[in-house]
């Protein structure tokens, strides 16, 4: 297939496009670097997705089976993409976010006819409206979309609640002996899914006509309590999480851009059904465990100095949170 991912080098999205690639399909990558060293054969477009006219003059010779864009948020981000892939593409993939589901809602795990809504996450709201208006667009001229949603998947990120992600905050405090601050009782339970694993169930759904006007999450069907996942964090380090446990709302009172990704997100135990993704892709079985795929991950980290991001604003933050805790 002729592939074009907008995006395509990202925690989630790298391992897609490495397995795309390993497949032997055609992938272009649309991007503001036009370029990605680890993506070998790759074809590129140079551009911003968000520079319409000129994104429009680049592609206007291109016909694709399938276009993704990993990199849109918001009902205007799939609006301009409706008016440049109509009669340009066989199928078109949004990527939104299990974030958007309803938590807690009807049943204690997730599946695609959970409710879609989120009052504490903004972000959340708008892959909503921009779901919204890819399926009605669906419907009314039959655009063909298919809606992906991950949950909390890392490759190359530090998957904790504060001073993780692409921050080593955390993880520096841990092998200093400092205390660390999980959120609640850190008995939640939660979902981490390795972006390997993603991409066998996502580029499985790419070119199946049987896909189109559906949407299916895409996750690891293994679960860890926080106090587990920040102690197994530890233990690639070889070391013991101290764990200093402080309510989500202190957490969001103290600093309120956690109101979102907490109150929103990782406040509330999220288990999901993979029913209907492994329905259309059979061979989706995700196996890596949490505790090897964080050893990948800080094998990354520590390859490289410069990735090594302490940020004092959370090293602060995190002892005000102990202090009050």
């Amino acid at each position: 297939m002729k592939i074009l991912f907008i995006g395509g080098s990202g925690n989630i999205s790298l391992s897609s496009s490495q397995r795309l690639l390993e497949q032997g399909h055609e992938l272009w990558l649309l991007n503001r670097s036009g370029q990605c060293a680890e993506l070998v054969g790759a074809h590129y477009i140079k551009a911003d997705i968000n520079h319409e006219a000129q994104v429009k003059s680049q592609l206007q010779s291109h016909e694709w089976d399938v276009v993704v864009n990993w990199i849109a948020f918001t009902k205007s981000d799939v609006a301009r993409d409706v008016a440049l892939f109509t009669s340009k593409t066989k199928q078109y993939v949004f990527i939104s976010s299990a974030s958007c589901y309803q938590n807690p809602g009807p049943t204690p795990i997730i599946t695609e006819n959970t409710p879609l809504a989120n009052p504490f996450w903004q972000y959340s709201r708008d892959k909503i409206a921009a779901e919204e208006f890819l399926l009605a667009a669906y419907q009314q001229t039959d655009f063909p979309v298919t809606i992906v949603r991950p949950s909390h998947t890392y490759s190359r990120v530090i998957p904790l609640t504060i001073g993780g992600w692409t921050e080593y905050t955390a993880v520096a405090r841990m092998k200093a002996g400092k205390p660390i601050v999980v959120q609640g009782d850190g008995n939640a339970l939660w979902t981490l899914t390795h972006a390997d694993d993603f991409a066998v169930g996502f580029c499985g759904l790419l070119g199946n006509p049987l896909t189109l006007g559906e949407d299916y999450h895409i996750t690891s069907d293994l679960f860890l309590s926080w106090n587990e996942i920040y102690q197994q964090t530890a233990a690639a380090v070889g070391v013991e999480a101290k764990i200093v446990h402080v309510t989500s709302d202190k957490i969001c009172a103290l600093n309120s851009d956690y109101t979102g990704t907490l109150l929103g997100d990782k406040s509330v135990t999220a288990i999901f059904d993979n029913s209907k993704i492994r329905s259309i892709v059979p061979q989706f079985n995700p196996k890596i465990t949490y505790a090897e795929g964080i050893q990948r991950v800080i094998s990354w980290f520590e390859a490289d100095r410069a990735r090594q991001i302490i940020n004092p604003k959370t090293d602060a933050f995190i002892d005000l949170l102990i202090a009050k805790a």
